[in-house]
């Protein structure tokens, strides 16, 4: 293994340097299985939690189930996931924006209980480790005839752009945004773009921690923060955990299989096919190829195995997050040491109020600046796919197949399957790359 320092003195080589080759541009100042020392193995740690901090918070506050729960689960299901995939998938693991809905008419059908979303939830964990076990019976070499590089590329792009709309919304670039926040995401911004490409040794890699500190200290000056959530929130207690059973002062809940559990399984059909994108996403920009090694079978028992243990203690279901995918993607560092770390973190703020509490009022438009850039970097890999791949748009069959997937994955096409299930985005995307991939004639 490398050490750290002389990664760190090889960045601008690895980073800036235009003539370099594609290979070069693939290059990790930390690889997968490189640990950082201590203090900047902090840093790093803590960029990735101020990435995924946000959207993990965001969807129990939808839900109505716990916070503190989906940020201790978020910990925990990382850790669960990258010892299943066996420390070869630099990974976080945050609350899921995919199942909100089916989840919220669960809880609404009934009366309030989370008996059958909790149940469902857990179920879905289930399903991912059959699909997996049913991966490693009848194997992977499917992936590659289904998901060829024309069919990849695109879906990166969608997966990036898709969120776009977020990132712009926070940053407040919409009709009667505040200027202020405009400003402050402007500045986090260009902060994180200029670390990024203009600094030195350590600071080169973390652009986004450096630049959520500059968009918090010039929010402050703005009189865009409120502290009244630190001032109210308590230095430490447990996670507020829902059971299936009775524990001390814990929230209960019952196992339930009716129909309002059973009307959550189908959207699990849509979540394996966004993991799928996005370990091909981490994938392109790590250099590596993880649906074939760790392989898909250890990536969905991972996932399901966290979030079928985030539903078992009241959380939501657990995602890869795209956020901490582009901070991989900025950085160059891949080590899952340093997603663990962020893991390790997570935990103990779900422990600590004051602390998860001051995080949480940093303002959407810092987030929103340097979202811009996150996305972006997604996106951008998508193209890097097509370019790499040499993929010839002189070919009608090519330009049919990636015009159908950009305009459908970004046009907001929905397509209703029952009633408690929609495709749309990524996975409807891909569901329309892969067929047309499949049945127009490669000759033309």
């Amino acid at each position: 293994m490398k050490h750290f320092e002389e990664h760190v003195e090889d960045v601008s080589l690895i980073l800036d340097e235009e003539e370099c080759s594609d290979t070069k541009q693939t290059d990790m100042i930390l690889d997968v299985g490189d640990r950082p020392p201590l203090l900047q193995w902090l840093f790093l740690s803590f960029q990735h939690v101020f990435a995924m901090f946000g959207a993990t918070i965001l969807v129990p506050t939808l839900t109505g189930l716990p916070v503190s729960v989906a940020l201790f689960a978020s910990g925990v299901g990382t850790l669960i996931y990258t010892f299943v995939t066996k420390r070869k998938v630099p990974v976080y693991l945050g609350s899921s924006f995919a199942y909100i809905s089916a989840v919220v008419i669960a809880i609404k059908a009934m009366g309030g209980s989370v008996d059958a979303a909790q149940t469902g939830l857990m179920l879905v964990g289930v399903i991912y480790v059959v699909v997996a076990l049913i991966v490693r019976v009848i194997g992977k070499e499917w992936i590659d005839k289904l998901l060829p590089p024309i069919v990849i590329g695109p879906m990166i792009a969608v997966i990036g752009l898709g969120l776009a709309a977020n990132a712009v919304s926070n940053a407040q670039f919409i009709k009667d945004g505040d200027p202020r926040a405009m400003i402050v995401a402007i500045v986090t911004f260009l902060i994180a773009a200029l670390i990024s490409t203009k600094a030195k040794g350590f600071f080169k890699i973390i652009p986004f921690l450096i630049a959520i500190l500059g968009g918090y200290v010039l929010s402050l000056c703005l009189g865009l923060v409120d502290f009244q959530a630190v001032v109210d929130a308590k230095w430490l207690s447990f996670p507020d955990f829902i059971l299936p059973f009775k524990i001390g002062n814990f929230r209960t809940y019952n196992l339930y299989f009716g129909p309002e559990t059973l009307a959550i399984l189908p959207v699990a059909l849509v979540t394996i096919s966004e993991h799928i994108g996005d370990h091909t996403v981490l994938g392109k920009i790590c250099g590596r190829n993880f649906l074939k090694d760790p392989g898909l079978e250890r990536t969905l028992m991972g996932d399901g195995i966290a979030t079928a243990v985030s539903a078992f203690l009241g959380g939501p279901a657990n995602t890869t997050y795209g956020e901490n995918t582009g901070v991989i993607g900025m950085t160059k560092i891949s080590s899952v040491y340093v997603t663990g770390g962020a893991a390790c973190i997570a935990i103990l703020l779900s422990c600590v109020g004051k602390i998860s509490a001051f995080i949480s009022t940093i303002p959407a438009c810092v987030l929103g600046g340097m979202s811009i850039l996150l996305y972006g970097v997604i996106a951008s890999n998508g193209l890097r796919v097509l370019v790499d791949n040499k993929i010839d748009f002189g070919k009608q069959r090519n330009l049919v197949i990636a015009s159908a997937m950009l305009v459908i994955g970004l046009g907001g096409a929905i397509l209703p399957v029952g009633s408690f299930m929609t495709l749309s985005g990524t996975a409807l995307s891909a569901l329309v790359g892969i067929i047309l991939n499949l049945i127009l004639p490669k000759a033309s």
